[in-house]
This record gives C-alpha cells, sequence and structure tokens, in this order.
C-alpha cells in the first residue's frame, strides 16, 4: 500500500512540474523561425533597404529574406510574414510593371532572384503589374550573355564567367516561369545551367565545388587550364545547394534532366556532410581548407546546408541517412549563431557579409581573401536561410 501510495505521490509531482506554467516551452523550430523573421522585421520594417542599404534597392536579398516570409505565412497562417514582401513589390513595381532601380542592360543575374515573390503576390492579388514584372524579368534571360555551352554570365562585367551563385539567383525563377507560363522548352535550358556549371566547378576527388569558373581563363584567379578559382567557398556552396532542391519544384516529373539534378544533388549533398565540422555540427567559411589557420565557423552557409539536406529529404531526392546530420546542423546553428538581445530580439550572428570574385579593388579568391571579409550580424543572406531551415526542421517533426 505504500509503495502504490508512494507512485501515486511521485506521479502528482512529476505532472505538477510538467505542467508548470512558469517553466519555459522549448521551442519548435518554427518558433525560432518566427522570432528570428520578427526580429528582422524590427530591425528592418522597409525591406527595400534590406542588406543594410542607405536607400530602395531591387536586389537579391531583398527577394530572399522575403520568400522566407511567404513561406513562413503558408506554414503558420500569419499573413505578416506575407505583407512584408507584398509591401516591397508594391513600393518597388510601377503599376506598368516597371521596376525600380532595375536596368536589364546590366545584365545581372543576381537582379532575376527577387522575381521568385512575384508569382505568389500576381497569383494572390491578379494585379497585372506584377506580371508584368515577371516577363520583364524574364525577358533579361532571353538576351543574356553566355558561355559557349549555353550557361548565363554572371553578370555583365563579369565575362565569360559563371559562379555557383548565380545557379541559385536565375534558374529557379526560370523554371518557376516555365511552368507557371507553360513554356516547357525552357526546362531543358534550366537543366542545361546546372549541367555546364557541375561539369566545370565540380572537384572529382571531394565533390565539392568551386566558387566560380572563367571559359576564358583570362581573370586572374583563374587556374590556366581548368578556369576555375582557387577555393571552395562556403556559402557558394550553399547557394547551390538550395538552387538545386528549389529548382526540382518546377521540373516535371517526367523531364530527363530531372535525375540528373537530382543525381548532382546527391553528390553536393555527400561532400557538404563530408566537411561538416564534427564538433560543433555546423560548417567553415572555406570548407576545403578545415584546420586551416584564420578559418572560422559560418553561419550563412550552415543554415543554406541545413535548408538544402531537410528539403531533399522531404522532397525524396536525399535519402534518410541525411537527417542526422541535417539535425545536428540545426541544433549547432542554434547554439553557435543565435545570439538573445536585450530587446527581446535574437540575432544571427557570424555571418560573411560578402565574397566575390575579380572586380576592382581585385578579388583574386585565395583563401586570405576569404578570411579577410567583414564577418557581421543578422546578414540577410543568413536571416532567409535561417527561416527556411526552421520550417523545413518543423515539418520534419524535429525540435530543439
Amino acid at each position: 500500500m505504500r509503495t502504490y501510495l508512494a507512485l501515486i505521490f511521485m506521479a502528482a509531482i512529476l505532472l505538477h512540474f510538467s505542467c508548470n506554467p512558469g517553466e519555459e516551452k522549448i521551442p519548435d523550430a518554427l518558433d525560432w523561425g518566427k522570432k528570428m523573421a520578427d526580429s528582422d522585421m524590427k530591425r528592418n520594417p522597409d525591406a527595400s533597404m534590406l542588406d543594410f542599404s542607405p536607400k530602395p534597392v531591387w536586389s537579391y536579398t531583398q527577394g530572399l529574406v522575403s520568400l522566407a516570409g511567404q513561406r513562413l505565412a503558408e506554414e503558420t497562417g500569419d499573413q505578416k510574414y506575407y505583407r512584408y514582401g507584398l509591401d516591397y513589390a508594391n513600393k518597388m513595381i510601377s503599376d506598368s510593371g516597371i521596376i525600380a532601380t532595375y536596368k536589364m542592360e546590366k545584365y545581372n543575374v543576381d537582379l532575376i532572384n527577387s522575381g521568385k515573390i512575384l508569382f505568389d503576390i500576381w497569383q494572390k492579388t491578379g494585379d497585372e503589374k506584377y506580371r508584368k514584372a515577371i516577363f520583364l524579368l524574364r525577358e533579361q534571360l532571353k538576351t543574356h550573355p553566355r558561355t559557349t555551352e549555353g550557361g548565363f554570365w554572371h553578370k555583365q562585367v563579369y565575362p565569360h564567367q559563371m559562379w555557383l551563385d548565380g545557379i541559385y539567383m536565375a534558374d529557379p525563377f526560370y523554371a518557376q516561369f516555365a511552368q507557371v507560363f507553360d513554356e516547357p522548352q525552357a526546362f531543358e535550358d534550366v537543366v542545361n545551367q546546372v549541367v555546364v556549371i557541375q561539369k566545370h566547378t565540380v572537384d572529382s576527388v571531394t565533390g565539392l565545388n568551386y566558387h566560380g569558373w572563367d571559359e576564358s581563363r583570362e581573370q586572374q584567379w583563374a587556374d590556366s587550364v581548368t578556369g576555375r578559382s582557387p577555393h571552395v567557398w562556403g556559402r557558394a556552396q550553399g547557394w547551390y545547394l538550395m538552387a538545386l532542391v528549389d529548382i526540382l519544384d518546377f521540373i516535371p516529373e517526367n523531364h530527363p534532366g530531372r535525375q540528373r539534378i537530382i543525381a548532382i544533388l546527391n553528390t553536393s549533398a555527400r561532400a557538404v556532410v563530408n566537411v561538416q565540422d564534427t564538433a560543433s555540427g555546423v560548417w567553415y567559411q572555406v570548407p576545403d581548407q578545415i584546420g586551416r589557420e584564420g578559418n572560422y565557423l559560418e553561419a550563412t552557409a550552415s543554415c543554406m546546408f541545413v535548408y538544402s539536406l531537410l528539403k531533399g529529404i522531404r522532397m525524396g531526392y536525399l535519402d534518410q541517412i541525411y537527417m542526422e546530420p541535417a539535425k545536428k546542423g540545426f541544433d549547432g546553428i542554434l547554439k553557435n549563431f543565435i545570439q538573445k538581445n536585450e530587446d527581446g530580439t535574437i540575432s544571427l550572428t557570424s555571418c560573411c557579409a560578402v565574397a566575390g570574385l575579380g572586380g576592382n579593388p581585385y578579388r583574386d579568391g585565395s583563401y586570405e581573401y576569404y578570411i579577410s571579409t567583414e564577418v557581421r550580424n543578422d546578414d540577410p543572406k543568413g536571416v532567409g536561410p535561417f527561416i527556411m531551415a526552421c520550417i523545413e526542421m518543423h515539418k520534419a517533426g524535429q525540435t530543439d
């Protein structure tokens, strides 16, 4: 009898503490995503000035964060996240479909990326100005300069060059346009963009991809034989994986190129997991130089990798064996990069601000260059992928 009463007493105590309203709830991954989105909108009430811009601009980071907001609104039902991107589009696009600050003649693939948010906005509002803006961006790709194998140059000012970043900037938009507006011949072009850059940037030993490729071999950073840049840069690899999983949303199931992209995704995913830091669960700024002095754990690439792995698993492109490294990566992001601020917001720390190739001053793609670029908090190139990774983690039924 005493044993029985003792068991009841212990059960009552456990019930009391499990239901204690003063006990802090362990956040679901989606709670982290909402918290980051709320924090970022507090810091940046106007999406047109994201990325520390002094004036409104049509650029890729605004679209990246706004796209994350659209997906968050869909997952949570809270339309304030959708309206954030809607306000951006409404501010930047005139009634005739002209996009403020956008200049087609620059032939810059970065300027295509924000067009991704316009499909959902046009379908929800029915406003023709958004459809016109979509077609304006599609028009750029019709005359965009290309390599001899058909790959889009990264920019007019970077002739004969393809960068991994550019696949994310242009091709998910291009594939979605093909699906929405019934342009089936464009799917082959999208697949070719991936095939060409994979051919010229992949390291056959590690499976990782070098940041860029210069077909002309004229750039100082380009290998005289292969045309490749010297190193793997974490965020460039992250852009590439995100591009692959997002392009596959729109390539038809029966398209012969679909399996080629899935195969490339699997090659890249294996390579990325192989260079995951075992202690922290996250990734380094220069993943092909682990252990080298000055290399550091970097947030934006880590968020991109986790998002891509989780979405690849959910969609059936990647095996379930990737769930463990994906969850370890998500946990590592929370432990290493999330900072709680005094005003109740949270921040994403250890974000590489920017890295590129060529230009003026010249960026030589060296190891020393990548580790010397500015590191800052709350870079949108990390905030957007972090929110997307939280959504995918929530869908996977995982919490921290």
